[in-house]
């Protein structure tokens, strides 16, 4: 009843039907994976698809017929593009040389990677917070609050509920702590950012490890698993990269280049071609 012109998928187990259907019937079909490697959904549409359109160039080798892969990169809000990094700086009140750390484990939070954040904020404060810290603790907010209650807490390594502003603190930010989602990669390789990225071990066909291990390959991130993680070694492959800063400043170049800022742009001018 609809009569669509197009039809396109955004990679979701739901979008099969509609997007097969569409193409046997001969409407132009277009999917999009966020992902480094495709999932079941759109590994199986590829085959009938005019267009799939991609994240990143090494996405291309995953697919039968890249003649028909298009990379455009994933949308990123205009907001992470309103400030550079010294006016995102002056705007959360940093009025001094010293890095700033960004860690968050999604937005709810991550019981077990707060326990180590925990930690992890304590060695920092016993070595004099040698960088800034912004912590999005989610709903674990209160329980890291009372474990740190009475420690003295520097104000400089800051946790937080929820991080409202997150375009302006992670462009405030000289180095990421996060998890391996799609869209929070595309925002640190759109901004350049350097990240130490500790993959979800829950997510279906463990593609936030797979999307990570694109970014550590191109140089731009280092990949902890779960099992391997501590406060310990959080903070010390932190500390590593910060104290660096060549290393540091070749880990953006890397995240830079993987980046695109115009994926909407690609987006829309890639269906309109099939359309036409």
């Amino acid at each position: 009843d609809f009569q669509p012109d197009l039809v396109v998928g955004t990679g979701g187990y739901a979008s099969y039907p509609v997007v097969h259907e569409a193409a046997k019937r001969g409407i132009p079909t277009a999917v999009h994976d966020s992902n480094a490697v495709p999932g079941l959904t759109t590994k199986r549409l590829a085959k009938v698809a005019d267009r799939v359109m991609v994240g990143y160039e090494a996405s291309r080798a995953h697919y039968q017929h890249p003649e028909r892969v298009v990379v455009t990169g994933t949308p990123v809000r205009g907001d992470f593009f309103k400030l550079d990094r010294q006016q995102a700086r002056a705007a959360l009140g940093i009025t001094d040389d010293r890095p700033l750390v960004l860690s968050y484990w999604g937005s709810l939070g991550a019981e077990g990677m707060n326990q180590y954040m925990t930690e992890y904020l304590r060695l920092a404060a016993a070595d004099g917070a040698p960088f800034h810290h912004i912590h999005g603790a989610g709903r674990d907010f209160a329980t890291m609050t009372k474990a740190l209650d009475g420690e003295n807490l520097p104000k400089d390594l800051e946790i937080r509920e929820y991080i409202y502003d997150m375009p302006t603190v992670m462009q405030a930010a000289d180095l990421v702590l996060c998890r391996g989602g799609a869209s929070t990669l595309s925002e640190l390789t759109a901004i350049g950012k350097p990240a130490v990225i500790v993959p979800s071990p829950y997510v279906t066909n463990n593609h936030q490890e797979k999307n990570a291990r694109a970014l550590e390959e191109s140089g731009g991130a280092v990949v902890l698993l779960e099992r391997e993680c501590s406060g310990q070694a959080l903070f010390q492959a932190a500390s590593g990269i910060l104290r660096d800063e060549e290393r540091r400043a070749e880990m953006e170049r890397s995240m830079l280049s993987l980046g695109i800022r115009d994926a909407g742009e690609r987006i829309w001018q890639t269906v309109l071609e099939i359309i036409k």
